[in-house]
């Protein structure tokens, strides 16, 4: 009697194969998109750091001289504007940026809660981004009578009249001469920076609200059971569950703000090139300030992601 061979049970996919795929899929238009239009300009720009460049109108194309780590040498040796600028950016990156971070946060746990108007609370905090949109952002620089409000508020802000002016006058009253602390300073200039870190705070929020809404309540459920008070779940549970969230708001605001088009290296970029042809040197401080966000990137991402917890 000949004894049939049963087949093999077919195995399906693993969840970790499933949501690797549905991740690549996701990304796919951003690769497409990143070799049929950035790959050749970014090999060009590579390329005019380690050259000399000039248009050539006649042949409507560039002129290539090779001369190695000239350009290179130019900007962190001999430009003295080009390593202020960056440092100033850096500066002010490690100072917005954890603003962001607590601002982004505090406003997402608030609106995850239930309440009258949720919706129209959640649209208000998401203006900002529609607000600092191109078009709208046009229209605000042109606009005259806006343009006469900012004026005016520089001039008041210039004499001390800002929201922490009393405040500070106060403790510099209380303590006589003595410095105010460095905490106090910093707490004190994060609210005169309170409008600049709400239009920043957008797309954070919204990252914090997703992130808020996968906990599953029985857990808070079972947590008030216990007897935890709300102090409590924030920091033994809501705390622990987004971590994964706070490293994408980190690399988020840390990107956002470094590559924003008012900042001053990325204006000394735009003019070198457009304005004085410099293309070699222009690149070349491109390429290093790209090189320094990468390592700034890298420095958080490594930090942040060992306390970064992750639960199934």
């Amino acid at each position: 009697m000949v004894k049939s061979k049963s087949k093999p049970a077919k195995r399906g996919m693993t969840m970790a194969s499933k949501n690797a795929i549905s991740g690549y899929l996701f990304i796919a238009p951003f690769i497409i998109g990143f070799i049929a239009f950035m790959a050749y300009p970014l090999y060009q720009t590579v390329r005019m750091v380690f050259s000399n460049v000039w248009l050539e109108p006649a042949y409507h194309t560039f002129g290539w001289e090779w001369t190695g780590l000239e350009n290179l040498d130019w900007i962190l040796n001999v430009d003295p504007d080009f390593r202020w600028a960056m440092t100033e950016e850096i500066m002010g990156m490690l100072f917005l940026v954890p603003a962001v971070l607590v601002f982004s946060l505090f406003v997402a746990v608030l609106l995850n809660r239930k309440f009258l108007g949720r919706g129209v609370v959640r649209a208000v905090f998401f203006l900002p981004v529609i607000l600092a949109s191109g078009v709208l952002v046009g229209i605000e620089t042109n606009n005259s009578l806006l343009n006469m409000v900012a004026t005016e508020i520089q001039e008041q802000n210039a004499l001390r009249a800002n929201v922490t002016g009393v405040i500070e006058d106060m403790f510099v009253n209380v303590s006589g001469d003595a410095p105010i602390g460095d905490f106090i300073q910093y707490v004190l200039d994060i609210i005169n920076q309170i409008y600049a870190i709400a239009m920043a705070s957008g797309i954070q929020i919204l990252i914090f609200l997703a992130g808020l809404q996968t906990i599953n309540p029985s857990i808070y459920e079972a947590a008030s059971i216990e007897g935890a008070t709300g102090w409590e779940n924030f920091w033994k549970i809501t705390f622990p569950m987004i971590s994964p969230m706070i490293l994408v708001v980190v690399v988020y605001s840390v990107i956002d703000f470094m590559v924003r088009t008012d900042g001053e290296v990325i204006e000394m970029v735009t003019t070198s090139i457009s304005s004085f042809n410099e293309f070699g040197q222009g690149s070349a401080m491109a390429m290093v300030y790209f090189a320094v966000i990468a390592a700034i990137l890298g420095i958080i991402g490594f930090i942040i992601s060992r306390l970064v917890y992750y639960y199934d």
